[in-house]
């Protein structure tokens, strides 16, 4: 992050939903990625539905605890054309998912989810399919035990080091843009409307 954006940041109000957005889920709003997750203080799930009501960004709750939400936020046609890859559905077919249904994917994944997170279960690597990140990148950490990786950015990195290296900085562009935008008082609203055209 750009001084200037993190002096802009320091002024913003971290606790808004639209801020939230814009610093958690920029590569999914600006088409880089075709899902993030967005964890924000419990309550605030209306203020989500509102904000993405009729923008084709979908949202699934993978979890409450006490105090803070976890949602899935993903266009759903890319996310299931990801999914449809064979590389993809055999690592979910290997982690013992019996539909390959993105409602049923989600479910399934949930109940892992919030499993490992009561401490009953270890983490469920499948979260890294449906964050999108490349098949090999996933395989990889899973298989090297999250060592020897070539590259840590938005994920450990196997293979293909300089092409994920530029699309981790397009990331950090779009995170910069929209933080800029809104603080020049568009809403998430609308800003999700220009990268929707």
């Amino acid at each position: 992050m750009s001084q200037e954006i993190y002096e802009i940041v320091k002024g913003m109000d971290l606790e808004n939903i639209e801020t939230q957005l814009a610093l958690q889920c920029a590569p999914l709003i600006t088409g880089l990625k075709v899902s993030n997750l967005l964890i924000i203080p419990k309550g605030n799930e209306e203020v989500v539905k509102r904000i993405l009501n009729r923008t084709g960004i979908s949202y699934y709750r993978l979890i409450q605890t006490r105090t803070k939400t976890t949602f899935l936020l993903f266009r759903r046609n890319e996310l299931e054309e990801f999914l449809s890859d064979e590389n993809v559905k055999n690592v979910f077919i290997r982690a013992g998912y019996k539909s390959l249904q993105i409602g049923k994917i989600l479910r399934t994944f949930s109940l892992r989810y919030e499993a490992y997170m009561q401490g009953d279960k270890s983490f469920p690597h499948e979260m890294g399919l449906l964050l999108g990140y490349p098949v090999e990148d996933v395989v990889g950490f899973v298989e090297n035990n999250g060592k020897n990786f070539l590259y840590s950015g938005y994920w450990k990195v196997y293979e293909n080091q300089k092409a994920k290296v530029k699309l981790f900085d397009k990331f950090k562009v779009a995170e910069e843009t929209l933080i800029h935008l809104l603080s020049n008082g568009l809403s998430m609203s609308d800003i999700i409307d220009i990268y929707a055209t």
